[in-house]
């Protein structure tokens, strides 16, 4: 059991949003409450909240209805980095460590632990803050991408891709219709978890991942031989994070204080052009963007927060702080958070994922 009397806890959403989030904030508030008569503190606009000391108490009350809804009702950013944030000296814009206020602003309101619920980036912050100023954290695994190692699956992901598989859906009638090539681009980064999931379900015909350069010359043979079979429409989806053999991945563009300062995207035109200008088929590209972030939870996640959020407090209780909450199907345990963060989780090209799609006669460019 932990050494220090737990009274009052903090919570903050940090990173990109995704669905799910809600749900974990309203099982960390009905969990303190009801099983460990906590108080509970919400820190607004992620790590932004805790530097400017935006926070307001949760109770049961607070979180009423929030189950279903997309989105964070305490707001999120991926800036703010307290170890690295943006200041004005002189005109100019300089980076400095400011993370002691971190610290005040967390006594102001006697926490005396906190929960941080995000991906890679508000973790490794998490990391640091227990490590460096002894800060008592524990962490939940956030991400659409999918990509955290240490967890077998993060919340947000499964409804991301009932999102992208929906698309597919829809985009398969209207390519048929006008007898056209459409390629579907969707998020994931540096992981092509979105993309090859989306993919299998939704019956695309080439996917394009991060983990598998592609060659033109390969898409092309693909989509010309399902023309020979007289199948006149195809479904390429390419994950955002996709690169040509030898070649670069799309960067939208670069932005400097940002917990992801490289923004990918535009594989998808690029892609497309290409292939109308290839096979004279007339091509479309639809870019899923943040609809894959956005709407309510799939019961999958929202059960899954709901279990990490109670996972949390438990964690908190228990004294196993520095480490992050996960999902060991089909049991929740935790792992330390310099674990969880070491490692990005990659679709493994040699998998079964990927051997099946390709026994269906799925195309990866390859």
């Amino acid at each position: 059991m932990t050494k220090k009397t737990i009274r009052r806890i903090g919570v903050l959403t940090g990173g990109g949003d995704c669905p799910g989030l809600n749900a974990v904030i309203r099982a960390v508030v009905k969990t303190a409450v009801r099983e460990y008569q906590l108080s509970v503190v919400g820190f607004e606009n992620g790590f932004g909240g805790l530097l400017q000391n935006r926070a307001r108490d949760l109770t049961e009350r607070d979180v009423i209805g929030i189950l279903p809804r997309g989105g964070t009702i305490l707001g999120t950013t991926n800036r703010d980095n307290p170890f690295h944030y943006p200041v004005m000296i002189n005109g100019k814009k300089v980076f400095k460590d400011v993370s002691d206020r971190v610290v005040e602003n967390i006594n102001i309101h006697g926490i005396d632990a906190l929960v941080i619920i995000g991906g890679d980036g508000s973790l490794s912050i998490g990391k640091e803050l227990y490590e460096e100023k002894g800060l008592l954290v524990v962490g939940v695994p956030k991400t659409i991408d999918n990509d955290l190692s240490a967890t077998d699956q993060t919340f947000g992901f499964d409804t991301a891709l009932e999102t992208a598989t929906e698309a597919i859906d829809k985009l398969h009638t209207t390519a048929e219709s006008h007898h056209r090539i459409i390629v579907l681009e969707v998020m994931g980064r540096y992981a092509g978890w979105i993309a090859l999931e989306s993919g299998l379900a939704g019956g695309a015909d080439v996917i394009l991942i991060p983990e598998i350069p592609f060659s033109m010359d390969n898409i092309v043979k693909k989509l010309r031989e399902r023309q020979e079979k007289g199948k006149k429409f195809s479904i390429v989806v390419a994950a955002e994070g996709a690169k040509p053999i030898g070649g670069e991945m799309v960067i939208q563009r670069l932005v400097e204080d940002s917990f992801e300062p490289v923004r990918l995207g535009g594989i998808g035109n690029v892609i497309a052009y290409q292939i109308e200008e290839t096979t004279s088929n007339e091509t479309r590209a639809t870019v899923l963007g943040h609809l894959q972030r956005g709407g309510s939870p799939t019961p999958f996640d929202r059960i899954l927060a709901t279990r990490y959020g109670a996972g949390a407090v438990n964690m908190i209780m228990n004294g196993k702080f520095g480490e992050m909450v996960c999902l060991r199907t089909p049991n929740i345990e935790s792992v330390p958070l310099a674990d969880a963060v070491g490692e990005q989780r990659l679709v493994p090209v040699g998998g079964d994922l990927v051997r099946t799609a390709r026994q269906i006669g799925i195309s990866f460019g390859d």
